[in-house]
């Protein structure tokens, strides 16, 4: 059986990402989009397209049946599922299955029997693989900490580390309402808590011949709330026991359930010690990291063994190191909280391999997971490959919307990080020491403040003829102000922009972005300045910064009541926890919002009472909305 045409039911960069081995083997593509994904990448990169009215998950990329309908409506003979939505779903693939398609993934017997961690361990123990369990019907201080966790899901969603046994209860109610909401499931189960140990896993290809392969090991231990933020392989300082015992037992778990295509499976490592966590039959996030090392396509492996194509040869040895960094649109220095934009600029350098979702032009919304890119390094060692993310990172160019980027270089070059002494609880015990506010380079609002009064001047048909910055009178200098920083002084002198301290070299206003070239203490920068109505986006040696600029009059419209709470980001108005008229403490939860996939909670910032409420339950608002107003009690 040969494959001519595949759907992926999925979105963003895994789409673009099966699209592009699609491509290299001679297969046509459909892509199935929602209204809010209309103008993304994956959409324009498919020979086919067809709409799924909607924008969210639930209406669009979550209606099994919408896709199945998709895949008939444009001849498509084959779905991949990508990863996330459907692609765990037994019932779906029985009914791509029953509809006469080739479903690219393994078998609806196995996604069932791997579906529920609880049923997973209970397989695992039977086929020897080692198993962390707790009896939560008799736990003691002694088995503390412990981990409560969906049966069903994954992505750190309905996961609570329990420290007091006091705690217990409420945290299994929250992680039941957490997973009931998440996956539709609200089983959970609990385990011993390794905070010190890894979490590694491994991939494994296995085909309908009998052949299952282990292809290496990942460490994926640097995460945040339980979610990966750092990806490796191979993994590093892998004792050889605890490394056979990995490859083992990842074999004996895919070969229990008769597994067929590719998945992954998770275990914690202590020391000699591994326990199995879960299988994810699907493709993984971090798959490209297993590529780059062990030179072969996945994408393509899962297409030939869903063909019924055999897996010849053997697994090449690892070769070299790689390093991939999941790039979110966030701010970490709001809570982390979900960004949304429009991107501006999208430019990485061609030393690392970066897996998409965004590139010029596309906006990202409130309704996906904020994730818009995963970049990725390979070479010949672990040191190598992360020096060159990091610098790939440093000089890459975004803009439009704020991303976790300056944090991720902060993770990748902490000492411990550095030394390989990895383990899962890391970024809680040490983000703090680690992600410090990334100072803006004091230059870049100088190129800035400059390239727009040349650009002012040029363009101005009565400025134009008088130099850039001139005063008849000059008692005082000009000044431009950006948010958060201190105003830019700068004068014109014998024909030239002149700044106290610094040496205007050239501004090169010429088409495109303006070229600004400053010397301070001796050592000269350059530095691109694309200008905005708003600002400037600037890019320089120590990366890239997005400047607003302050306005010189401000609209007395604009300015919100003392007090207001404002929304952080666009999102879904999802529990409103105050009436008018009620008295909240310093720390109280107000507002809860939901975007991409994430609840914020919008807490009163002082005691006080509430003395105004403009949103309702199921109000969408944008970035900056008012949310409530809280009048703080005089003392």
């Amino acid at each position: 059986m040969t494959i001519k045409k595949v759907l992926v039911a999925n979105r963003g960069e895994i789409a673009r990402r099966v699209f592009r081995t699609c491509r290299d083997l001679g297969i046509e593509t459909v892509a199935v989009f929602s209204d809010a994904d209309a103008g993304m990448p994956f959409v324009a990169e498919a020979d086919l397209s067809v709409r799924l009215p909607g924008s969210a998950p639930s209406e669009t990329y979550l209606r099994g049946d919408l896709v199945i309908e998709a895949a008939r409506r444009s001849g498509a003979d084959a779905i991949h599922p990508g990863y996330g939505f459907l692609s765990e779903n037994a019932d779906f693939a029985r009914e791509v299955e029953k509809a006469g398609l080739t479903w690219i993934g393994p078998s609806p017997e196995s996604i069932d029997q791997m579906g529920s961690k609880i049923r997973a361990k209970e397989i695992m123990a039977a086929a020897g693989v080692p198993i962390l369990s707790v009896d939560v019907s008799n736990v003691s201080d002694a088995d503390l900490p412990l981990l409560v966790k969906a049966s069903a899901g994954g992505g750190g969603r309905g996961m609570r580390v329990v420290e007091r046994l006091a705690d217990l209860e409420g945290e299994l109610e929250k992680a039941r309402a957490e997973a009931a909401s998440a996956f539709g499931d609200g089983t959970v189960f609990v385990e011993p808590y390794l905070p010190r140990a890894r979490h590694v896993e491994v991939q494994v290809l296995a085909d309908t011949h009998g052949t299952t392969w282990a292809v290496g090991d990942r460490d994926c231990s640097i995460q945040r709330r339980h979610q990966k933020v750092v990806e490796e392989a191979p993994a590093p300082n892998l004792s050889e026991t605890a490394r056979t015992t990995l490859h083992t037992a990842a074999r004996a778990a895919a070969e229990a359930v008769d597994y067929r295509g590719a998945g992954t499976v998770e275990f914690l490592v202590d020391g000699d010690r591994v326990f199995f966590l879960e299988m994810n039959t699907r493709l993984q996030v971090e798959h490209p990291v297993t590529e780059l090392v062990h030179g072969i396509d996945l994408v393509a492996a899962q297409i030939l063994i869903a063909e019924g194509k055999p897996l010849e040869g053997e697994v090449r040895e690892p070769q070299g190191h790689a390093v991939e960094v999941r790039l979110y649109a966030e701010d970490p220095s709001d809570d982390w909280a979900p960004q949304t934009g429009t991107i501006r600029a999208f430019e990485f350098p061609d030393t690392v391999r970066v897996d998409s979702a965004v590139e010029v032009g596309s906006t990202v919304g409130i309704h996906y997971d904020a994730m818009i890119a995963k970049v990725i390094a390979h070479g010949p060692d672990r040191t190598t490959a992360i020096r060159a993310l990091v610098d790939a990172l440093r000089r890459a160019r975004i803009h439009g919307v704020t991303t976790n980027r300056s944090a991720l270089r902060q993770i990748l070059e902490a000492p411990q990080v550095q030394d390989a002494d990895l383990w899962t609880s890391m970024l809680e015990e040490h983000g703090d020491q680690w992600l410090k506010a990334t100072a803006i380079d004091p230059l870049a609002p100088v190129a800035a403040a400059l390239a727009e009064a040349t650009v002012a001047a040029a363009s101005s048909p009565v400025l134009g003829r008088i130099p850039a910055g001139y005063r008849n009178v000059p008692s005082q200098p000009l000044s431009r102000e950006y948010e958060g920083l201190e105003p830019v002084q700068y004068r014109h002198e014998g024909g030239r922009l002149v700044v106290d301290g610094i040496t205007v070299v050239s501004i090169d206003a010429g088409a495109g972005p303006v070229q600004v070239l400053l010397e301070a203490d001796g050592v000269t920068r350059r530095y691109t300045v694309a200008l905005r109505e708003d600002g400037a986006d600037v890019d320089g040696p120590e990366g890239s910064v997005s400047l607003t600029a302050v306005p010189r009059f401000v609209d007395p419209a604009d300015v919100v009541a003392e007090g207001s709470l404002l929304a952080p980001m666009p999102a879904a108005v999802t529990d409103v926890k105050v009436a008018e008229g009620d008295r909240v403490s310093k720390g109280d939860a107000v507002i809860v919002l939901e975007a991409m996939k994430m609840q914020h909670t919008i807490s009163a910032p002082t005691d006080g009472v509430v003395s105004g409420l403009a949103v309702s339950v199921g109000q969408q608002v944008e970035a900056g909305a008012v949310l409530a107003v809280i009048e703080e009690e005089a003392e």
